[in-house]
């Protein structure tokens, strides 16, 4: 049976990857949608974009933009540095990069050219790497950015009384225009949580792969939660980069 899955943040962690791939058991049945930052963080950022483009090819994936997938992206297209990009994982995609070559390069600018903003399945749930801020839902940003970069969403989700719902008059606007929002770039270890985790109808997936935590997917039907061991014990070589 086809299953559609969620995976939250990636941040160059390509054996905590293949590894949550394997225990899920993928198969070219299921639907893959990736919810961004796929680079900056541990040594394999350039390894983790050509396993999924050959990931790409046997089964069906759709693949958002994170904003620190925008930042690499840049960088490869244009040589476009920022220093906080460089302070927060910058450093780690640009070495990741040396070995490979213009021809390499050139298809992951592809990749990244690609990718989506977000992405609204047929039950009306909408995917998206941070969030929106706009009322009227993520088409009517003037600009894309807030899409992989806001984080009033959540913060706004974890803020509200749990005991409000739908059609009341202080239920966010912005909620009521999807049945789910699945969201990464925040890792739920902020708040103490190692899992996925859900406030209103938001689900968060960023487990905490750029620092001590896990990849984590998420079977949106089913809510069945699959992860990777956690990032850095796949990576004791790199111990001290936390």
């Amino acid at each position: 049976m086809s299953r559609i899955l969620a995976i939250g943040d990636i941040h160059g962690g390509l054996r905590a990857l293949v590894q949550l791939m394997e225990r899920a058991e993928i198969t070219p049945e299921d639907r893959l949608i990736f919810l961004g930052d796929y680079v900056d963080g541990w040594s394999d950022s350039a390894n983790v974009v050509s396993y999924l483009i050959e990931l790409a090819k046997q089964n069906t994936c759709i693949f958002l933009r994170g904003n620190h997938d925008d930042l690499t992206h840049r960088w490869l297209k244009s040589g476009e540095l920022n220093d906080k990009w460089l302070q927060h994982g910058g450093q780690s995609s640009i070495d990741a990069y040396r070995q490979f070559s213009d021809k390499q390069k050139e298809e992951h600018i592809t990749f990244f050219e690609q990718m989506l903003n977000y992405y609204i399945d047929k039950e009306n749930r909408l995917f998206v790497h941070a969030g929106f801020s706009n009322l009227k839902g993520p088409e009517q940003e003037y600009t894309p950015t807030p899409l992989y970069w806001d984080r009033t969403l959540w913060e706004m989700v974890l803020s509200i009384d749990p005991n409000l719902k739908k059609g009341d008059t202080k239920y966010p606007k912005r909620l009521e225009l999807f049945e789910e929002i699945y969201i990464g770039h925040t890792p739920v270890t902020r708040i103490g949580k190692t899992k996925p985790f859900h406030s209103a109808n938001v689900w968060n997936i960023d487990t905490g792969a750029a620092f001590k935590g896990k990849i984590s997917l998420i079977d949106v039907n089913s809510k069945e939660v699959i992860q990777s061991d956690p990032v850095w014990e796949l990576y004791p070589e790199e111990e001290g980069r936390n």
